[in-house]
């Protein structure tokens, strides 16, 4: 019975030691995950980071209200969506390009393509006025071939329907 107490007392002694450096370590290792984990996330985004990119969308339910100053509970989720994002460490322009791809071009505060954004409208306003100008001075000014032919014929008697003559005649007779 002496030897299973010694072995006995042995085991427990090295088996001790052994799981304290196996405990150790594995303390060590987790304590090197989380800070790292931890380190990965940075510093909790404020309020105004999260402004900041929420001036620059558009509500997608609201219309035409900012991201930032909506009221309603869905505009709260998607600050808090920013917010997470942010903590991810997305970017500004990957927040943005995540909105877009779900909800479309509309809830960006800026265009994406400015050039045809101002471009277009200036050019259809400009055709619009060219078309009525020339339209006007058609309408006002006879045109060459009718002054032309009138000239050339001044006694020549336009063509008629025979509806519209005799209409004149009984017109005539009436006074």
């Amino acid at each position: 019975m002496s030897k299973l107490k010694f072995f006995r007392n042995t085991n427990y002694r090295a088996a001790s030691l052994w799981d304290k450096l196996l405990l150790g370590l594995l303390l060590a290792v987790a304590l090197a995950f989380t800070a790292r984990a931890a380190s990965a996330q940075g510093p909790t985004p404020t309020d105004d980071d999260v402004n900041r990119i929420a001036k620059q969308l558009y509500c997608p339910v609201c219309e035409s209200t900012p991201l930032d100053v909506c009221p309603t509970e869905a505009c709260r989720q998607w600050r808090d969506l920013i917010r997470t994002m942010l903590a991810e460490g997305k970017s500004e322009a990957e927040i943005k390009q995540y909105f877009v791809e779900h909800y479309g071009a509309r809830v960006l505060a800026e265009p994406p393509n400015r050039l045809v954004t101002y471009l277009v409208p200036a050019v259809a306003i400009l055709l619009g006025a060219f078309l009525l100008f020339r339209g006007f001075q058609m309408w006002i000014k006879p045109s060459r071939r009718e002054t032309g032919s009138a000239e050339a014929a001044p006694e020549a008697k336009p063509i008629q329907d025979p509806y519209i003559a005799r209409l004149e005649e009984e017109l005539k007779k009436r006074n």
